[in-house]
């Protein structure tokens, strides 16, 4: 049986500017949606934080996710960031559980 990979990236922005933010992010998301080895990209806004966002992205491979991270698609959003955000995005990686393994 084969096991499905699953690579997991979060990005958390807090925004200076949460129009603008959410425009950039918005667009983002649709143009990931669109690479190849994306699998999904959620963007959520918090009820406790105003102006804060999260990008849930769900790739393939490690290496699609990657490749994504090269791209001049992120290349442009974090361009498009620059004077929006109070403080730099965090970025983080999860490793997505297979349902196998949790049975």
């Amino acid at each position: 049986m084969n096991d499905i990979e699953l690579t997991i990236v979060t990005l958390q922005f807090d925004a200076a500017d949460p129009t603008a933010m959410l425009a950039i992010l918005s667009k983002y998301v649709v143009m990931t949606r669109m690479q190849g080895g994306c699998r999904n990209v959620d963007l959520c806004s918090s009820c406790t934080h105003p102006g804060r966002y999260l990008v849930i992205e769900k790739w393939d491979s490690p290496d699609a996710q990657r490749a994504h991270f090269d791209s001049d698609g992120m290349l442009e959003m974090a361009s498009a960031c620059d004077g929006v955000l109070v403080s730099m995005p965090q970025i983080d990686l999860w490793d997505g559980p297979s349902a196998h393994d949790l049975a």
